[in-house]
Formats: structure tokens, sequence, C-alpha cells
């Protein structure tokens, strides 16, 4: 019979004793975990609570006026009209325009006489030129980019943010839509003949000018017919016939504005629908909303699209629909005041006049509304929440609203 020592029950106690003291080990390194666990995870709650109360807080914030943080002083000339152009104001008249930075310097002027001014802008680039003239002058924020000039009269223009210009010119029995970089080079010529394409009644070049939208109006057995056409500058667009990548016809309808809103959205206005349509390279339809009464003004900007109508309501004379790039109706508003301007932000939208202002949300709650301190002429937004530039005859105001 074998004998169990003396040191083997004592190595066999020890061994217990060690997994129990692992045991407990275990579980206290398990329960300091734990409260290691909740402790972060409570303070996580804090600060993501605080978080949303605040940012609740903000987007509820009702403000009730302005403080002036900056203000240039100007000398408007009589006739001047104003624009935003990046986050420039161009002032530009029958004699010539100019450029005045965030600062209240004049960045360029040029001179020029022109009597019936066509202006086309596309985020910081502008092109300018007179109705049946022959120059397009073309200019960004910051300096000007170049010259251009036409051997045809042009009867419309369009820009890209790239400096890219597309011109309608009308001949005799034909039009031409040229395309030129603002040093005047020419990158694409196309001819249509008036009696088989119709005549480009609108045009709109997409911000990086890869893309030029046109709309066609033409009779065909009595009827008013309107082509959509996309044409591509770019590699797709060069295994096509004539660059073009997509068409779409509608009848009995005149599509006298088209707009790209970015480089890959675009929308059309009929007198009686909307159209908005999507694609960086071939263009397609997205979304049409049929409209019930006639459009009274149109504003956009890279994500959104707004309609005016007179108001159906017997306690309002307009109302505002927003859309945005995708097509969606984002917003509506019925409103009484006569309206100067509008433009969007990032979840809100201003209607103004000379004298008053008001700010909604997307959702169509009122984050402010007051009147201006001195005439205002334009009104636009800067790249900080609630603060804008608005320019008077004689200021261009910074304004914080508080």
């Amino acid at each position: 019979m074998a004998k169990i020592s003396y040191f083997d029950e004592e190595s066999r106690k020890n061994r217990i004793e060690a997994r129990e003291r692992q045991k407990q080990s275990d579980k206290e390194y398990a329960r300091h975990r734990l409260f290691r666990f909740l402790r972060i995870a409570i303070i996580l709650l804090v600060l993501i609570g605080g978080a949303i109360y605040f940012y609740v807080r903000y987007q509820g914030k009702i403000y009730v006026g302005y403080d002036v943080v900056n203000s240039v002083g100007r000398i408007k000339v009589d006739g001047a009209k104003d624009v935003k152009l990046g986050s420039a104001i161009l002032t530009y008249s029958q004699d010539g325009a100019h450029s005045v930075d965030v600062k209240g310097v004049t960045t360029w002027n040029q001179s020029f006489e022109i009597q019936d001014i066509m202006l086309a802008t596309c985020g910081g680039v502008s092109a300018i030129c007179g109705y049946n003239g022959h120059d397009i002058y073309v200019q960004s924020a910051d300096s000007q980019l170049g010259l251009i000039t036409t051997n045809l009269p042009i009867k419309n223009l369009t820009v890209a943010d790239s400096g890219r210009v597309t011109a309608v010119l009308e001949d005799t029995k034909v039009v031409w839509l040229n395309t030129y970089e603002p040093s005047g080079q020419t990158i694409y010529e196309g001819q249509f003949h008036m009696s088989q394409s119709g005549y480009p009644c609108a045009i709109s070049l997409s911000p990086n000018g890869d893309l030029l939208a046109v709309s066609f109006i033409f009779v065909e057995e009595g009827s008013v017919v309107t082509n959509i056409a996309f044409y591509n500058y770019g590699p797709v667009g060069d295994n096509q016939s004539d660059q073009l990548v997509s068409t779409f016809t509608y009848r009995d309808m005149i599509v006298p504005e088209i707009h790209f809103l970015n480089n890959s959205a675009a929308f059309a206005v009929a007198d009686n629908r909307l159209m908005f349509y999507s694609g960086a390279q071939v263009p397609t339809t997205k979304k049409e909303h049929i409209l019930d009464r006639e459009i009274k003004a149109v504003y956009y900007d890279k994500d959104y699209v707004g309609l005016i109508f007179n108001s159906d309501r017997a306690d309002s004379k307009y109302v505002l629909r927003v859309y945005n790039a995708s097509g969606d109706q984002v917003a509506e508003r019925y409103f009484d005041m006569d309206y100067l301007g509008v433009f969007f932000e990032e979840k809100t939208y201003a209607i103004y006049n000379a004298t008053d202002c008001v700010i909604y949300t997307m959702t169509g709650g009122c984050k402010y509304e007051g009147k201006f301190d001195k005439n205002v002429t334009l009104m636009v937004p800067t790249d900080t929440p609630y603060r804008y530039r608005v320019v008077t005859d004689d200021s261009i105001d910074t304004i914080q609203l508080k």
C-alpha cells in the first residue's frame, strides 16, 4: 500500500490555495474592468447627453436681433446691381464691373460700355457680355480670367466654376453653341439648324465645365416641343456623335430654364412641371413634379431649388416650395412679405427684402424675423452659421444674429 507523504499533502494544499487566490484575483480584475467600463460609459452618456442638449438648444434657439461685426463703406453708381460671387460681392453696370472681397478691398475693376448686359455666374466665377455683343469678360472673385471675342452676335451665355464659357451665337439660318476657355481658346463648336433642332432657349454648364445642358424649343405639327439635351466634353462624350449623351422630349411644353446644381445634378423648369436629372457622365431623369400654378420666381444653389408661387390662401400672398438635389420637396412656407431674394444654407433658408428678413429651418421652425437698420439690396450667407453679409447703398456690413 502506497504512502502519501507529508510533502505531497502540503503541495496539494498549496495548489488549492493558489487556485483560490487566482480565482479571487480574476474576480477582482473582472470587477475592476466592469467598474472602469461603467465609469467610461457614464462619462460618455453625460457627454452625449450634454451634446444633445446643447444641439437641441442650438436648433431651437430663436434670434431676436443682430450685431454689425464689420462694416465697409462704398459708393454705389446709379443703376448698378450687386450679386454674390464666391465670397466676394460683384457690382456691375453699363459702364463696368468690380469685385469687393470680405475685407472691403476691390480685387479688380473692369471698364466697358454695354447697353443690354447679360450676366452668368457659377460659384466664384462670372461672365459678362452684351446682348448681340461680341466680347465676353470672364472673372473670378479674385482676378480677371480673360476676354473672349466672338465673330457672331451673342444671344445667351453660361459659365462654369472652372472658367469655361458656352455662348449661343446666331447666324442667318443657324445657331452656334461654342464653348471656350477663359483665355479665348475654342474647345467645342456646335452648329444647329433652327428648322431641324429648334432654338436653344436655355443653356447651363456644370460647375466643372464637363457637361452642357441645352433646352431646344421648336414647333412640330402645330405643337410646341422641347428637347432637353446633355453634351459631355470628356472621354465619354468623345465616343458619342457631337458629344451628345442623353436627350429628353417634352411635348406641349416650354422649358425656359435649366440649371446645374452640382456636377451630377441638374433641374429644368417648365410652365407646368419641375424636372430633376442625375448623372455626372450621362444624365438621366431623376424625378418630376407637376406644378399646379404659375411660377413667380426660381432660386437655387448647389443643394436646393426654391420655387415661389402665388398663394392659394387668403392670409398670405406667396408660397415657397423647397426641393433638394434629389428632387424631393423638403419644405413649404406661406408668407406675406414682398421678396427681394431667397437663399439657402445647410438646413435653413432666408427670405428678405429691402427692410425685412425671415429665416426658417427646413423642418418649419422660425429662427429669425426682424428688420434691417438700413435698406438692403443684397443679403448673402457666410461660412459662419447665422452670420451674413448685407449690402446697402453706402456700405457692406457683416452681421451676426443674436
